[in-house]
């Protein structure tokens, strides 16, 4: 589910794909009602102008979640003898749609797929902390069912996850993204893994 999301966290309430979201296929014309945003996508005349009424700490978090590496640890509940295992996700870009409503972009690479998908999520706050959270999320490439709740400070991040029935915590830094967003490969999900 981590897989996905923080690449979510944080990163979701998805799409079946980048596409499907908006985004142009690589061999598309530019719009030229467009312009570049802070990580070199085009951004809509109308995403311009949604980008200048952030408040500052939601500028905070846009920044925070652009082109970073979530590294860290996933657990699996009832399995609390095994070591934690690792976990990394690229988030390429996080965008404001309205007061609580985001778009995560997120590089996922899974078999042959190597693809930016962009998750909705929700973004609440706890005083100057966010969480982002998803219930019952369909992910492209991953499944459906991902629910998680995961907070973000200082350059930390920690929280839940829940794939159907299976479940655990997941925690780790942000670390700066390569100039090219590259994600670890799926072999499988943590619940995957469970069976």
């Amino acid at each position: 589910m981590k897989h996905a999301l923080i690449t979510g966290c944080l990163f979701g309430v998805l799409s079946l794909s980048g596409i499907a979201f908006g985004e142009q296929p690589s061999d598309a014309e530019p719009n030229p009602a467009a312009s570049a945003g802070s990580d070199g996508q085009q951004v809509s005349p109308v995403d311009a102008e949604r980008q200048k009424e952030l408040s500052p700490q939601d500028r905070k978090f846009q920044e925070m979640l652009s082109n970073v590496v979530m590294a860290g640890a996933f657990t699996i509940d009832g399995r609390e003898g095994d070591a934690p295992k690792a976990e990394r996700y690229t988030i390429r870009s996080a965008t404001k749609v309205n007061a609580t409503r985001w778009l995560i972009t997120s590089q996922i690479t899974y078999g042959k797929y190597d693809v930016a998908v962009p998750v909705p999520v929700e973004v609440q706050w706890a005083g100057d902390t966010p969480m982002i959270q998803v219930t019952n999320l369909s992910i492209p490439l991953l499944g459906e069912g991902f629910s998680a709740r995961v907070l973000f400070y200082e350059g930390r991040y920690a929280g839940t996850w829940q794939h159907g029935k299976v479940g655990g915590h997941m925690f780790g830094r942000l670390e700066p993204a390569q100039e090219k967003p590259v994600a670890a490969p799926i072999e499988e999900t943590p619940a995957d893994e469970a069976k």
